[in-house]
């Protein structure tokens, strides 16, 4: 499990290219870009963990990793990643104007804030700066939420207070599924045409979004809380 876990953190990091953002944060032209590290640009993203399937929303410190870097040295590692839900990870990051740069322990420590609540503040740090999540219907029955900012429609998911008030129309419960970092899709739990098509749909989803993946799995928001409607797909 722990060499799993190790191969997933280094595709992970090089996807997002947080090693640079760790060591001094070079931006998409090569020119360096000063992050604000501040609570108020404090954020919270989704990240695909193959091959897991947590079934509680307890937040698991990922842990320090070792990276080798491009010239044969290695370094050491620990930002503020934690182990989630299914196969899904939740990374605490800083927006930028034109990258996310991940937030160390240090950073919160530094902010005075635990990991539940950075995660709390990131959430609503999301609807101030990208929007309330907007819902609108898809097809078959099945909705879908968005913000202004596509690649973190997926964030939404973590928006508690949003699901909460959902539920109250639908007292029997969301399923929820997060494919891809801009999709974001559910329906309610009593909809059982809704619920086929979304089982069929996410995994088509999940399928064509290769880099972009987040889960493939489904989730069911009920009493307040989130847990693993059915299970991720083998790898």
């Amino acid at each position: 499990m722990k060499a799993i876990r190790q191969a997933n953190a280094r595709a992970l990091l090089a996807t997002m290219g947080l090693l640079a953002g760790l060591a001094g944060a070079v931006g998409p032209a090569g020119a360096s870009e000063s992050l604000p590290l501040g609570a108020t640009h404090l954020v919270a993203v989704l990240r695909e963990s193959a091959g897991e399937n947590k079934q509680d929303e307890a937040l698991q410190p990922w842990g320090k990793v070792t990276m080798q870097l491009e010239d044969g040295r290695e370094m050491e590692i620990e930002a503020s990643w934690y182990h989630y839900l299914g196969d899904m990870h939740i990374r605490l990051v800083f927006d930028g104007p034109q990258k996310l740069q991940s937030a160390t322990p240090e950073d919160l420590a530094r902010l005075r804030l635990d990991a539940d609540q950075a995660l709390r503040l990131a959430a609503g740090n999301l609807r101030r700066i990208y929007g309330e999540p907007r819902v609108s219907a898809w097809e078959g029955g099945l909705m879908r939420v968005d913000g202004r900012a596509s690649d973190l429609n997926s964030s939404y998911f973590l928006d508690r207070d949003f699901w909460l008030a959902l539920q109250q129309r639908h007292p029997q419960g969301l399923v929820a599924a997060v494919p891809q970092r801009g999709g974001l899709v559910f329906a309610p739990a009593d909809d059982e045409e809704a619920v086929t098509r979304l089982r069929f749909g996410a995994v088509a989803l999940y399928a064509g979004a290769r880099n972009q993946r987040v889960s493939s799995a489904l989730y069911l928001f009920r009493d307040g809380r989130w847990s693993v409607f059915q299970p991720p797909l083998a790898h």
